[in-house]
């Protein structure tokens, strides 16, 4: 078990539907970084948030997958974000959480954004992923699954949520919110990386990536703009605070039907 984990966030522009390019723009960020153990890249970071799945869609062993193994393995670093993929015939916004040995876990979007149509392209997923990674717990989630709670509830006990997104500017208030309150009720560290710039669609996003500790303080000192930043998480916080308040003790106990 590590005590401390070092999470890398990076808020960048996207080259839209153009994922050779924003490869190779992460590629270059990525010679920026320290030491850490976890590097997270936004929603759908090799083309924004495209419904124009046919054009951009990788199998299932794509080459954006790869590329996430390479720089693993370089970087001796877990990555995760989300790409495009298409498998049996169905279109995916699939989170990959890929380890420094190559061994890569996915998980694709249970919220598919209404609002944009998503879900008239792409099929939603229905299992959570969690992932065991140097001793830490870790739930990964996509963007619109920030507003439900209940798909984001710490019945676990894991140490760290985070969430990739193309959250835009318009709404990015209820960003802020969401991020700091899923650390809250789930007495977990929570990470949220989001992008900036404008999309094909003219959507202008503004980031406001952010990590939040147990009590929903914000740890991190990036907000807007493009940047790379290292945070690093105590896993000693998590442990004394829930011993301390025993709130996650509390919690109801329900099931979903």
């Amino acid at each position: 078990m590590k005590p401390q984990f070092n999470v890398t966030i990076i808020q960048s522009h996207l080259h839209w539907e153009a994922p050779e390019k924003n490869r190779e723009h992460f590629s270059g960020l990525l010679k920026k970084l320290g030491d850490t153990d976890l590097i997270v890249l936004p929603e759908m970071f090799t083309t924004g948030f495209t419904m124009n799945a046919k054009a951009v869609a990788e199998p299932t062993n794509g080459r954006t997958l790869e590329w996430m193994r390479a720089h693993a393995k370089k970087h001796q670093a877990a990555i995760t974000g989300s790409v495009v993929v298409v498998e049996n015939e169905h279109f995916y916004n699939r989170l990959y959480f890929v380890k420094p040995d190559g061994t890569s876990f996915h998980y694709d979007k249970k919220h598919t954004f209404t609002l944009a149509r998503e879900h008239e392209t792409y099929t939603a997923g229905n299992d959570r992923l969690i992932v065991e990674y140097l001793g830490w717990t870790i739930c990964p989630l996509i963007c619109y699954d920030l507003r439900f709670p209940v798909w984001a509830r710490n019945t676990v006990d894991y140490d760290l949520l985070l969430y990739v997104a193309n959250w835009p500017e318009k709404r990015v208030s209820a960003w802020d919110a969401l991020l700091k309150a899923r650390a809250i009720e789930n007495m977990s560290y929570c990470v949220g990386v989001n992008r900036v710039g404008s999309d094909g669609n003219d959507h202008p996003y503004v980031g406001h990536s952010a990590v939040y500790d147990v009590l929903g303080e914000r740890i991190s000192a990036g907000f807007e703009g493009e940047f790379i930043e290292t945070i690093s998480l105590q896993k000693e916080t998590i442990t004394t605070l829930r011993d301390q308040l025993q709130f996650l003790r509390d919690r109801d106990s329900f099931q979903l039907v």
